[in-house]
């Protein structure tokens, strides 16, 4: 694939007309990619990855916790997260749309 496109209101669509919070819309060797929706006062169910990966927070409001740090998040917000890293979104007071992008596994 030399390249793509994706509309965010058509992932929306997407995800929930399979009514599960993660939606994987790109894999290629180097990259994946993917939507992430979670309820007010879901709980993350998240394991640290083998890749690095950055979110970018497109609707919501929650608080991002990685190791002992929290940070309030909401639309707008874009954070990194080293492989192997500890996190996951907690206070979650309004649904959550996040873009995950993942880097390819460290060898």
């Amino acid at each position: 694939m030399k390249w793509t496109s994706f509309q965010y209101d058509d992932l929306n669509e997407e995800q929930r007309a399979a009514a599960e919070p993660w939606l994987e819309f790109l894999r290629v060797p180097a990259l994946r990619a993917g939507l992430y929706v979670l309820a007010p006062g879901a709980w993350d169910h998240q394991t640290p990855h083998a890749e690095d990966e950055v979110y970018y927070v497109a609707a919501g409001k929650a608080t991002f916790e990685a190791g002992h740090e929290r940070q309030a998040v909401r639309t707008g917000s874009i954070i990194y997260v080293a492989a192997r890293q500890p996190h996951r979104f907690t206070e979650i007071t309004e649904e959550l749309r996040v873009l995950v992008f993942f880097a390819a596994p460290r060898a």
